[in-house]
């Protein structure tokens, strides 16, 4: 097991933490996990935080981690679902 990557994106005007590790408990699992700050929102959780095990090496294949995740966000934002979650959260900073 490696030590954890740790990193910041901002996407769509959200930053982003990202912490990835490789071999998650010496299996065959890379584990990252995903921080936004409180209010804000993103389109694979709606709590702020998202812990995501996938199978080892599909993170490098992508890029690395910052890649991966602009990746798994730009794919998740094409949801019908996140587009009235976006809409709605406009929506009400209107007010």
């Amino acid at each position: 097991m490696s030590a954890p990557i740790t990193s910041s994106i901002r996407w769509d005007g959200v930053a982003v933490e990202i912490t990835y590790r490789k071999r998650r408990w010496h299996g065959d699992v890379d584990h990252i996990e995903l921080h936004v700050e409180q209010g804000q929102i993103i389109p694979v959780t709606e709590t702020g935080y998202k812990s995501h095990f996938l199978p080892a090496g599909i993170v490098d294949e992508h890029g690395g981690p910052d890649a991966f995740v602009r990746a798994w966000l730009d794919q998740a934002a094409q949801s019908k679902d996140w587009k009235a979650r976006k809409e709605a959260a406009r929506q009400m900073s209107l007010f």
